[in-house]
């Protein structure tokens, strides 16, 4: 099915004579919102999907740590807390992503109360490399609050709802998983599994599309086993039911599925018709220069400087916004691509304003090479970093944090190689550590 038609435009018509009244084309039908509110399931299909479905999760769940919490009433807040949990790292991040992080977290913190315990930088460095960070900071928040009213988790998803970080798909899966209340959730697997099983072609991403799914969802779910059924239509989009290649074949629900039965009778229709494409927000294109600062403690510098009692300088990100509270090397944004005379420049002023580092006083330059470039990828921004190694001889190392700089700390490489970092400053470091072994050879040759 085509993508919506908007009305053609009429602005440029000009009238034939003053008598004659302009003649507006006629609009083509296009799906609206309002045909969604008609859907619904009927009963026998419900009864079928319902049925149907739960048969095929019962003997092809996949097996993942989350889903083996026993579900006895003694432990129904550990249940409630690793749904809770895996529910928020499984947010914009693979499965088999999230496997590893989800077993190591549980070990740490293996119940809401140890996780109450934690601290935003312990938390952080757990998390890193899972990507959205302030996942992370709502986990430890929403912890704290369960603690403080009482230490039990919320069972209904109005009151879950008032956890921090807890939203409307994340309160109905702890909701129906851990405390088998009869609520739907909603997720991209869910939309485009209902969106075929009915024909459903308006944007999925638009507002009343989407409260409208929720409706269709509640219909379905089951009341004897929620969570079972919200977990296998997920399962569904997650393995079957996929955006470009549906194995229709072996759908449980194939039967009642309109895509399927459209495509039977339409040579040119495709279940992947549905839902709707939507265009991709444009990725934003930034660039960084970031530096990579060693200071030496020892008055011989080696090749291999690590050797000598080096440590790295880190600078803590801002407690809001993107990698949040996260440590990182020395970086400053640029206004595009730029020469390295000028990154190297703003460079200079970057650690001269923010932490008093002056090379021509208190610290030597011993070094300064350019590593090379790394494109890390956000959700809608593409940074191009330009990645430099600056080794420096300083006697200050252990000055003192002057108020109003930015945090900083020093630490050793055995220290940052276990440190928890994003994904982009591991990169960097691990790209110096190339470098520096290839710079080593070339000399021993």
């Amino acid at each position: 099915m085509e993508k919506n038609k908007s009305t053609p435009d009429t602005t440029n018509s000009k009238k034939r004579t003053r008598k004659v009244r302009q003649l507006k084309p006629k609009p083509e039908p296009k799906f609206t919102n309002d045909d969604i509110e008609d859907f619904h399931f009927r009963e026998d299909e419900i009864d079928d999907i319902r049925t149907s479905l739960l048969n095929w999760y019962d003997a092809n769940q996949r097996d993942l740590p989350w889903r083996r919490i026993n579900e006895t009433h003694d432990e129904i807040d550990t249940k409630a807390y690793a749904v809770w949990v895996s529910e928020i790292m499984l947010q914009q991040t693979r499965v088999q992503t999230v496997i590893n992080y989800f077993n190591r977290w549980i070990d740490k913190w293996p119940t809401v109360h140890h996780l109450a315990q934690a601290s935003v930088e312990e938390v952080n460095e757990m998390w890193a490399g899972l990507g959205y960070y302030r996942r992370a900071r709502f986990l430890l928040e929403g912890a704290k609050m369960v603690i403080e009213e009482g230490g039990k988790f919320p069972r209904s998803v109005s009151d879950l709802r008032r956890v921090k970080g807890i939203g409307e798909y994340t309160a109905g899966a702890i909701a129906s998983i851990a405390f088998k209340e009869a609520v739907p959730v909603v997720d991209g697997n869910v939309i485009r599994v209902i969106a075929r099983l009915k024909t459903i072609s308006a944007n999925p991403k638009d507002k009343a599309t989407i409260k409208n799914i929720w409706r269709l969802a509640g219909q379905l779910v089951d009341s004897h086993r929620p969570g079972d059924f919200n977990q296998a239509v997920m399962e569904l989009g997650a393995t079957l039911c996929t955006p470009l290649n549906p194995n229709c074949s072996s759908c449980p629900v194939s039967t009642q599925c309109s895509a399927l039965l459209k495509t039977k009778n339409d040579s040119s229709a495709l279940v992947t018709d549905y839902p709707t494409k939507v265009a991709k927000v444009k990725q934003r294109h930034d660039y960084s220069a970031v530096a990579v600062v060693e200071i030496l403690e020892s008055e011989q510098p080696t090749v291999n400087t690590s050797d000598s009692g080096s440590k790295f300088l880190l600078v803590k990100r801002p407690e809001e916004g993107l990698l949040a509270g996260l440590w990182e090397f020395p970086s400053v944004s640029l206004n595009g691509k730029t020469d390295l005379v000028t990154r190297r420049r703003a460079v200079d002023d970057f650690l001269k304003k923010s932490f008093g580092l002056n090379f021509h006083r208190s610290s030597d330059i011993v070094s300064r090479d350019e590593v090379g470039e790394y494109v890390h990828i956000f959700t809608h921004i593409r940074l191009k970093m330009y990645i430099e190694l600056l080794v420096l001889r300083s006697q200050d190392l252990h000055r003192k944090k002057d108020k109003g700089l930015m945090p900083f700390k020093y630490v050793d490489a055995k220290t940052l190689e276990t440190m928890g970092l994003s994904t982009g400053v591991r990169k960097a470091y691990n790209m110096v550590q190339k470098f520096r072994q290839s710079k080593s050879s070339l000399i021993s040759t």
